[in-house]
């Protein structure tokens, strides 16, 4: 549920051989009114962008599956050997 305050976090979503490739792309926020400010690192290529509730990293899996690269920013490398 989008409550105002909430971080949420925004994504590319790439598929690649191995599975689908998660790269963060920039946070969200949800204001008093419901609506969103999405603030991004980063454009995604195909300009589709995936948001969900802000979770705890482990392992190199966000929660809800795929892999992620980095948490944001020019610096990141794609998973998997890609560059």
């Amino acid at each position: 549920m989008l409550t105002a305050g909430k971080r949420l976090a925004v994504f590319s979503i790439r598929e690649g051989k191995g599975g689908s490739i998660w790269v963060r792309a920039g946070s969200a926020f949800v204001n008093k009114d419901g609506s969103l400010n999405v603030l991004l690192d980063v454009l995604p290529l195909d300009g589709k962008l995936h948001v969900r509730e802000a979770a705890e990293k482990r392992d190199g899996v966000q929660a809800g599956g795929g892999r992620y690269t980095a948490e944001a920013g020019l610096e990141s490398e794609l998973v998997g050997g890609h560059s």
